[in-house]
């Protein structure tokens, strides 16, 4: 049971790592500012969106899974 979870967790790390990094990095400071405008949006649409929802599920999981030995105890 220890050696499955330790897998399920270093996968579900792996995953996590990839997923942020495979998100674009917004690095123009503008936009933080407010240089856009006031009516800049910042809703996430079609890819983003599927992106930023596996990231926090899978950061859930990983929670989880470093949780549940505490939990079982």
């Amino acid at each position: 049971m220890v050696h499955m979870l330790s897998i399920v967790q270093i996968t579900l790390a792996i995953l996590l790592i990839a997923l942020v990094l495979i998100q674009r990095a917004n690095t123009d400071a503008s936009g933080a500012l407010g240089a856009d405008g006031a009516g800049a949006s910042f809703e996430k649409r079609g890819g983003e969106l599927v992106l930023h929802r596996m990231t926090i599920i899978t950061s859930l999981l990983f929670v989880i899974t470093l949780a549940y030995p505490l939990i079982v105890r």
